[in-house]
């Protein structure tokens, strides 16, 4: 007669009891992987909180009063403060793109080179783009997608010297129209050169009168309007 099958295929020392689920590495790199998985989602949820405890009711404020502000001052005024700003290479690399970028935000600042000849848009998207971090330390809602940016650069002196923190913006914001003005020349310098070499002037030229016969038809387009309220 056979000796009877052992139904226990698994042998265990006497004494020893059997190893808990715990101590599998199986289960503990599926645990491991469901509780980051949660956290991960949970981290996610505190930083929207602190979004939205934040920095969101700035962006939406500064918002509201650069709308507020185009408004009251009127998109005729603005346009013409443009248009004067790029005419000089000054304040066509400083004044016009700041404005474009705070007033329009990113990526809606650079329209503002319709106003320009062919010429001198690359110089200005070229000044205009290289604003766009530094222009978050007083105006986030210029480039809200970007902010990290500046969060990054302000960590530290937060943390170490939260008193020097206007400071660093200031001169944050300073520095970077001080490099938009180098930027906008140098490119439109680069950009008359390349003209130049490969034969372009007379292309150009077309194109600057083109230009100059557009903005003087809008300027007659909106005379007689301004005429007769001088006259009322």
């Amino acid at each position: 007669m056979s000796p009877p099958v052992s139904l226990n295929p698994i042998p265990v020392a006497a004494g020893e009891p059997p190893a808990a689920i715990a101590d599998n590495p199986v289960m503990q790199a599926l645990t491991w992987a469901a509780t980051h998985f949660i956290g991960l989602f949970q981290a996610s949820g505190e930083t929207f909180v602190g979004l939205v405890t934040g920095i969101l009711p700035v962006l939406i404020v500064l918002l509201t009063l650069m709308f507020a502000i185009t408004t009251w001052v009127g998109e005729d005024r603005v346009t013409r403060i443009v248009q004067w700003a790029g005419r000089y290479a000054i304040t066509r690399y400083t004044v016009m793109p700041v404005l474009a970028v705070i007033l329009l935000t990113n990526p809606m600042a650079y329209s503002f080179g319709v106003y320009l000849p062919e010429r001198q848009k690359p110089a200005f998207y070229d000044s205009a783009v290289s604003f766009v971090h530094p222009v978050t330390a007083f105006f986030p809602h210029a480039n809200a997608g970007e902010i990290f940016v500046w969060t990054g650069v302000s960590a530290g002196v937060l943390t170490a010297a939260p008193d020097k923190y206007p400071l660093l913006a200031l001169l944050y914001f300073v520095v970077g129209i001080v490099v938009i003005l180098i930027r906008g020349m140098v490119t439109e310098g680069i950009t008359r050169l390349l003209i130049r070499r490969q034969g372009l002037t007379e292309v150009f030229d077309e194109y600057d009168r083109a230009f100059l016969q557009a903005r003087g038809r809008r300027a007659a387009s909106t005379a007689p309007a301004g005429g007769e309220a001088g006259a009322a």
